[in-house]
């Protein structure tokens, strides 16, 4: 830390200037003003540096001094972080409240996880042991969800020469201490890292796996992959939260890192309330035992809010450097960017298109890029998952901030207000849609699903494009006039749209679908298609071949037919054969 004090020369909202900054570094964070608000130096030129400043900015003055802290802005990583709910800096919201109820007051400084609070703790090392980086030295039962691995920090490695006692200890006692040549390091229960720069991985791995969700659009027509990124645009009223809310409840992810970045405070009140109330459906147990909430309202300072997507991937890489899958939630990027673009025009940029800084794409890039699957410093398969949400104004995806993140993401999930206000859920458009995932995740479907999954989606992806085409020609001249095949692939598509791709987040039955059945229901409506097809190519009339009550019962199979017993599909199937062998047997004896 160096002693040098800055002097504010000039203040615009969350951008300060000052001289006498020459022995201060670019990224640096300090204290700025009396009250020592958290800044950060976003740039140096001579002695005068450009600050960002992560709180209100009212009652600084011209003249008040800048403190050099000597490190970049950082997080404190340990036990404490699942359950809890922060600010985009890292400051507890309930530590906050106790402090000024309902208000965050300046100058409370970099409060983060509890230090004072004491865990159990299993050392895993012994006297003598050589250790390095990023191995598991200690364990910690943080919640009864999540066993905490306390991790040897980053650039250290050594000989133990000293460990304390498995016993109850608060983050601040040093447990292990280690010697490499004439240094010497003291391991405690936590480690700081700076929110900007990626944690390192023993090696990138290629992806694999899908991200399993129990949402059906999702797991076979546009999957996401563990390690992977996601977009989920769409407008004000589509269904965003809701389906990100959906992702966090039941994908195969071992932690949740949500973060609400700038979006209103009664919709992040929402999420507040509801999250702490969910129970995980696997373990039974609150959700909240493996979820990291991270809040920033729109109200709250814009430089946060920039701060804050950083500060929920480097808890993500944390945790995913134990040996965990995590997902992380970014809801929304759009309100992210709008604090790029204000902190922008506050320094007095160029702006590029409608504003945005010219920096934007490579911002966006950095944040996507810190996904992955990888193998960690422990020999472990572990991944980030990135989905991020996208709010373009008035549902415009040709914007810059979804055009940009299109470039970087490689699932795209388009929402569209069309299918949102006829509740038909998920929202996500078919025919926008897209998943760059499929080839990479070819042989898994093929070994964990069925052997001709993929073929069966890329049949039903053709006939929903087909039907899209048809619909043009209905609205001209009706639909009377069209042949029968082509009234039938409306018929399917009636039943493929409304019976597997619309899905009921209330619906005991419906709201998370395992793979199998989902294989099983579009197998189901395949043998439908191919069997009426077939009656056409004899010559059986469409009217016929409609058979009401058969249609209804295979739209309502992903209710009447229970997640734990998929013997009815054999019912259904042998209904759908017989119903047509005997439709084929009258029409070929005339």
């Amino acid at each position: 830390m160096n002693n040098q004090q800055g002097i504010i020369t000039y203040i615009n909202g969350p951008v300060i200037r000052a001289n006498n900054m020459e022995n201060f570094r670019i990224r640096e964070m300090v204290m700025v003003g009396e009250n020592k608000l958290i800044g950060e130096v976003i740039s140096l030129e001579g002695n005068i540096g450009t600050i960002q400043v992560y709180e209100e900015t009212s009652g600084l003055k011209s003249g008040e001094k800048i403190l050099s802290t000597g490190k970049p802005l950082s997080l404190k990583l340990g036990p404490g972080m699942l359950g809890n709910i922060f600010d985009g800096i890292q400051r507890p919201l309930d530590k906050i409240n106790s402090l000024s109820e309902g208000f965050i007051p300046e100058g409370i400084g970099l409060i983060s996880i509890d230090t004072a609070k004491a865990w159990p703790v299993k050392l895993l090392v012994q006297v003598g042991d050589e250790i390095r980086s990023g191995q598991i030295f200690g364990e910690v039962q943080e919640t009864s969800l999540v066993l905490h691995r306390l991790l040897v920090p980053i650039g250290v490695s050594g000989r133990v020469t000293a460990v304390k006692e498995d016993g109850i200890y608060s983050m601040e006692e040093i447990l292990v201490t280690v010697e490499n040549g004439k240094e010497q390091h003291s391991l405690k229960m936590y480690q700081e890292w700076s929110v900007r720069e990626p944690r390192p991985s023993k090696e990138r791995k290629p992806i694999e796996r899908p991200l399993v969700t129990g949402q059906r659009i999702l797991d076979i027509f546009f999957p996401i992959a563990k390690g992977g990124t996601a977009a989920i645009p769409g407008g004000f009223g589509t269904g965003k939260t809701m389906t990100q809310h959906q992702l966090a409840k039941w994908s195969d992810a071992d932690i949740i890192v949500y973060i609400g970045c700038g979006e209103r405070g009664n919709e992040m009140t929402e999420v507040l309330e509801d999250f702490p109330k969910l129970i995980d459906p696997k373990s039974n147990k609150p959700i909240m035992e493996r979820t990291i909430l991270i809040a920033n309202t729109s109200n709250m300072p814009v430089a946060a809010r920039e701060a804050s997507i950083y500060t929920g991937i480097t808890m993500a890489e944390y945790f995913r450097d134990m040996g965990y899958h995590v997902a992380i939630m970014a809801d929304s990027t759009s309100r992210w960017a709008e604090a790029l673009r204000e902190i922008s025009g506050r320094l007095e940029e160029m702006p590029a298109e409608e504003g945005y800084p010219a920096y934007l794409p490579s911002r966006l890039a950095e944040f996507y890029e810190r996904a992955g699957y990888v193998t960690t410093f422990n020999d472990q398969e572990a991944s980030v998952t990135v989905i991020g949400a996208v709010s373009p104004a008035g549902g415009d995806f040709s914007e810059p901030v979804t055009e940009n993140t299109k470039r970087f993401v490689n699932a795209f999930l388009g929402l569209d207000r069309k299918l949102a206000y006829a509740r038909h859920y998920p929202a996500i458009n078919w025919l926008t849609s897209y998943s760059g995932y499929l080839k990479a995740l070819d042989r898994w479907y093929r070994e964990n699903v069925g052997e001709d999954i993929l073929e069966l989606r890329a049949k039903m992806m053709k006939i929903l494009h087909e039907e899209n085409k048809l619909l043009e020609i209905v609205q001209l001249v009706g639909e009377d006039v069209l042949p029968d095949d082509q009234r039938l692939v409306l018929e399917i598509s009636k039943v493929l749209k409304i019976g597997f791709l619309q899905q009921n987040a209330f619906h005991k039955e419906d709201t998370f679908v395992p793979l199998e059945k989902q294989y099983k229901m579009l197998k189901l409506i395949d043998l439908l298609y191919d069997r009426c097809f077939r009656g056409i190519r004899l010559g059986i009339p469409i009217s016929q071949l409609r058979q009401e009550q058969l249609f209804q019962d295979i739209i309502k199979m992903k209710y009447t037919i229970p997640n734990d017993n998929l013997e009815a599909f054999e019912v259904l199937e042998e209904r759908i054969v017989s119903c047509y062998n005997e439709l084929e047997a009258k029409y070929t004896m005339r």
